[in-house]
């Protein structure tokens, strides 16, 4: 927050008013706070315009009082007011402390269906995936609990009291509410969330362009010519909801996960090649999930838990299928399974261009060449270690994987040839072919 004292900061969460409601106190004409029961039950009280809370913030954040005032918040009958989700306990500027946080749980008491379905996704687990991660604990605060980096993101996932304590010690004194990473507060709306760009924020950038990638594609291009009236309303125009989203379902998850990863136990998919699985076991000892020997380390826990992998041909043929269900509301089936079986093809490939650089960074550390971080468990390249890998062939490797990997595979999926290609594969063919003269070059230099 930007305000020149912390009682202005802490006052701003005092309009915070979540995407939904408990217990609707709201002070009458003479001061008197009147409280029902429920939102849907009868409560007297002043218009909107003349509560307590709006005639002190439209002073001090006017823009918040604004965009409440637009919601269907206020609009409601009785009104969900700003005391229904921050409670009644904060008056004036000297008892701002006792402003409740709002959290995704605050949503809950309406809008509990809602909530029982995002907690199944992937945005729920994203604040403890994030910290998960090897060297998150070494990136700056404001990237992380000031969330301005991989927290401004991943803020949207649920955090426990302890964490939102802990958060609070540091000097965050927002972002825990997670519905409102989409419903953007305020206005909470509904429409907004509906609309792609709601997801742009988050899926753009380095290691998930989701948003370059879809905007540009034919499903993105048809999308904004619909909306600008070159398409009539009945064209097909699908948007990350039409497909990630079905009939609103909050339950995000996605057939390959965010590392593009599938087995079936420790046992390859049904179907898939003897080599594609010796690709994948090189890559996921490469993820630290399984070590150099093949056993899994403790790090397998881990990526069950975050759910940035498939982990049971179950898992990833249930998914698959909703993704379907979504394709053939445009395309015939048979159309649907064959452009969703290039994606995995893709993926086939790319593990293939992959596996080999891991194998050739891991043989430096096997020969000596390279000798072992003190922070590595293993002697043998750490993918998760990102931007902090400590040697240049690493990091190349670093980018190959989470950069141009991602954008091949990502691409393909998301109906976009130019990121699939020039933007994916083309770039990790020069990855590898960099990465094999690095290695050449480094032994050379110890001989």
């Amino acid at each position: 927050m930007k305000r020149s004292t912390i009682v202005r900061s802490v006052a701003v969460i005092a309009l915070s008013a979540a995407a939904s409601v408990a217990a609707c106190s709201i002070p009458s004409r003479d001061g008197a706070k009147t409280t029902s029961a429920h939102v849907g039950e009868p409560a007297a009280g002043p218009a909107p315009s003349e509560s307590a809370c709006v005639r002190c913030h439209r002073e001090i954040t006017p823009g918040v009082v604004g965009d409440w005032l637009a919601s269907k918040h206020s609009q409601n009958d009785p009104v969900v007011g700003c005391e229904s989700c921050h409670g009644d306990q904060h008056r004036d500027a000297n008892d701002v402390a006792k402003v409740r946080t709002v959290t995704a749980d605050t949503c809950k008491t309406c809008h509990g269906e809602q909530y029982e379905q995002f907690a199944k996704s992937k945005h729920a687990l994203a604040w403890a995936a994030m910290n998960a991660m090897p060297t998150t604990h070494a990136k700056p605060v404001a990237m992380i609990d000031g969330m301005k980096g991989c927290g401004g993101c991943h803020k949207v996932g649920l955090k426990s009291e302890d964490e939102i304590k802990r958060l609070k010690s540091v000097g965050s004194g927002f972002g825990y509410a997670s519905c409102d990473a989409c419903h953007t507060r305020h206005t909470f709306s509904l429409a907004e969330a509906r609309q792609p760009e709601a997801c742009a924020t988050c899926h753009m950038g380095f290691d998930h362009p989701q948003w370059e990638m879809y905007s540009t594609s034919k499903h993105g291009v048809r999308h904004g010519l619909k909306r600008d009236g070159a398409l009539p309303e009945s064209a097909a125009a699908p948007t990350c909801q039409t497909c990630h989203m079905q009939g609103g379902d909050h339950a995000v998850i996605t057939p390959w996960g965010f590392l593009a990863v599938r087995t079936n136990g420790l046992a390859p998919y049904p179907g898939e090649s003897e080599q594609w699985w010796k690709d994948r076991v090189t890559i996921l000892q490469a993820l630290g999930v399984l070590d150099p020997e093949g056993k899994p380390t403790g790090r397998l826990d881990v990526v069950a838990g975050a759910k940035v992998a498939r982990l049971s041909a179950e898992e990833f043929d249930r998914e698959r299928a909703k993704l379907m269900t979504a394709c053939s509301e445009c395309h015939s089936e048979n159309f649907a399974k064959g452009e969703l079986a290039k994606g995995d093809q893709m993926i086939e490939q790319i593990d293939r261009l992959l596996a080999e650089a891991i194998r050739i960074v891991a043989a430096l550390y096997a020969d000596g060449t390279l000798a072992k971080p003190a922070s590595y468990t293993y002697a043998f390249p750490d993918l998760l270690t990102f931007h902090d890998s400590p040697t240049p062939i690493e990091n190349l490797l670093f980018r190959m994987h989470l950069e141009h990997r991602m954008r091949a595979f990502q691409g393909t999926f998301h109906a976009n040839p130019d990121y699939a290609l020039w933007y994916g594969w083309s770039e990790m063919q020069q990855d590898l072919t960099e990465i094999r003269a690095m290695a050449e070059e480094l032994r050379a230099g110890k001989k």
